[in-house]
């Protein structure tokens, strides 16, 4: 969840939940090339670096059959798995309507996919990004309810004027969150496990701190939408982070009112720290905007 449109009319040819036929016959040879080099090079990496949920996801759909998925044909055994479904959509969607996706175990995904000269780095979320790096999760059970959880969550505090803080949730674990396993640390994010570089950057690189999940510390910390992140946070396990997000938010949200944010980066006395990065990556790099 990053920037989205203000606009709460849905384009031409989108329904009103915004959503429209993804077209799967329209994708050219060259458009699921591109799904395909991708897809071999990020499964190169992430076979030792993302965590099993995720593996295990990506081979129940069968991801890398016949180029770009068709949502139809990966949607039934999504559904048989947790009861979601892959939903295409024009792009962006403003925010209610993203929860509202959510808090029904509706997955928007936007259906274009990026061009052969775009492989490294895409501004805007592609069909690869939306299916390979969030779908695969969705098959977890724990993980599955988690996303719902969220999308319940998201309707109360776009309500409640708190959809800043409830985002930095979403971009700290369902973006860019790490693992800990009896393995090490394991990637579950969605915007490392499609990322060719961030996947390293996150696991192995000495500039980034990697710090213990808190669901207020994470609450008051802000993110990097256009750059690699000079924080990432740890869960203990899938069912750690569902149990966070099933606690009464509101409360919550009264406390940091009060509270100031921690700024990018710093680490403070109450962290546990798993790693303390020398954040050298982002040293006299330009600030985030």
């Amino acid at each position: 969840m990053s920037e989205r449109v203000k606009s709460h009319n849905p384009p031409a040819g989108a329904a009103a939940d915004w959503t429209i036929d993804q077209g799967w016959n329209t994708y050219s040879a060259a458009d699921h090339q591109v799904w395909t080099t991708l897809y071999e090079r990020q499964t190169r990496l992430l076979r030792d670096r993302a965590c099993a949920p995720f593996l295990r996801g990506l081979d129940a759909l069968d991801l890398h059959r016949g180029g770009i998925p068709d949502f139809a044909r990966i949607n039934v055994e999504l559904e048989r798995l947790t009861g979601w479904r892959v939903v295409a959509v024009p792009g962006l969607v403003p925010d209610e309507v993203f929860f509202e996706h959510l808090a029904h175990r509706r997955f928007p995904a936007g259906r274009f996919i990026r061009g052969p000269d775009q492989l490294d780095y895409l501004q805007e979320p592609d069909v690869f990004h939306d299916v390979f790096g969030h779908v695969p999760m969705l098959t977890d059970p724990v993980f599955a309810d988690y996303m719902a959880a969220y999308g319940r969550g998201g309707l109360r505090a776009f309500s409640q004027g708190h959809l800043a803080h409830l985002a930095r949730l979403y971009w700290h674990t369902v973006e860019f969150g790490l693992m800990q396993t009896p393995q090490g640390l394991r990637i579950y994010g969605a915007g490392i496990v499609s990322s060719h570089a961030e996947t390293t950057f996150s696991l192995e690189d000495t500039s980034p701190h990697r710090l213990a999940f808190d669901l207020m510390r994470v609450m008051r910390t802000p993110y990097r939408i256009d750059d690699f992140q000079p924080t990432y946070f740890v869960i203990p396990s899938l069912e750690d982070l569902l149990q966070a997000s099933l606690q009464e938010f509101a409360p919550l949200y009264r406390q940091l009112e009060a509270m100031e944010d921690i700024p990018i980066g710093e680490v403070t006395a109450e962290d546990t720290v798993v790693h303390r990065g020398d954040q050298a990556y982002h040293q006299g790099r330009p600030a985030p905007q």
